[in-house]
């Protein structure tokens, strides 16, 4: 009894965990499938919303759910102005020039955020109808991780009616199989890329700031989740939506149990995993074939 109830708690913290792994990477992995752009930049948008909803919160007394979306309009419209000032003028450089341009960012923004706000952490303050525990019949579990499992759920639901049910999202799914045909059919390469990159930066905000009460929030926040973000769009493979949730909630389980269990070396293993399955299958587990 006491087992199954240390495996079910494992299993819903590592839920949690890839709940926010996959809301803050799905913007990367629909991007990178649709541009081929590397941005290694992502994580700063996810950082810069998670302060703009944690700062919302506790200096202009703004609700939880008011704070959410003010973080994620914010972090849009911003990355926005940056995509066409910025990114857009990258579109046909190198790799090499992508990473060296959006890592530099990277620094950029963590230089600013720290000289601005300071380099302490910065809590999330919960609601109180988000705290204590919340009794599931079978376990008492954390309240917030039962509700960030909801929130992922409903936001991958959303997101994959909106890329398989909607005219935006055929044209998106159209441009990431084939850019040159999407242009040949006349869709707006792109303004495509502006709304989707500026939505995947808000999706990002709302990742960071969710994800801020056990992920915590600093300006090392970029650095320190860069990996896991890209790992998310590789297993996953770059442009799918669910690859990516399967992707996440894979990895956010797995680094959870090891964690608990090998805590010394279970990133190592996360790492050395995801090489072996990129030597057999490059695309990703849910990419497709060249």
């Amino acid at each position: 009894m006491i087992f199954g109830i240390d495996i079910a708690s494992m299993v819903l913290g590592g839920l949690a965990a890839g709940m926010v792994l996959f809301i803050v990477s799905v913007g990367l992995s629909v991007t990178m499938g649709l541009m081929g752009f590397v941005n290694l930049a992502h994580g700063a948008f996810a950082m810069l919303g998670g302060y703009v909803i944690v700062l919302a919160m506790r200096n202009w007394g703004v609700g939880f759910a008011p704070a959410l979306a003010i973080g994620f309009v914010v972090t849009a419209a911003v990355s926005a102005v940056f995509e066409r000032l910025l990114y857009a003028r990258l579109y046909r450089a190198p790799e090499l020039d992508q990473v060296l341009f959006t890592i530099g960012l990277v620094f950029v923004i963590i230089a600013s955020v720290t000289v601005l706000i300071g380099p302490e952490n910065q809590p999330l303050m919960l609601p109180d109808a988000l705290r204590g525990q919340l009794n599931l019949g079978f376990i008492e579990y954390r309240t917030y991780s039962i509700f960030l499992i909801v929130v992922g759920i409903v936001i991958v639901i959303g997101l994959w009616l909106g890329f398989e049910r909607t005219r935006m999202g055929a044209q998106i799914r159209a441009a990431v199989d084939n850019r040159q045909m999407a242009e040949s059919l006349g869709i707006n390469i792109d303004r495509l890329f502006t709304i989707t990159f500026a939505f995947g930066s808000g999706m990002a905000a709302l990742g960071g700031g969710l994800g801020a009460e056990f992920l915590g929030l600093d300006p090392q926040y970029p650095l320190k989740y860069l990996v896991y973000f890209l790992i998310v769009v590789a297993v996953g493979g770059p442009g799918r939506i669910i690859g990516a949730f399967y992707a996440a909630v894979l990895i956010g389980v797995l680094d959870f149990v090891l964690k608990k269990y090998v805590p010394q070396g279970g990133t190592l293993f996360i790492y050395a995993l995801t090489i072996l399955l990129l030597l057999w299958r490059p695309q990703g587990l849910f990419g497709k074939s060249a």
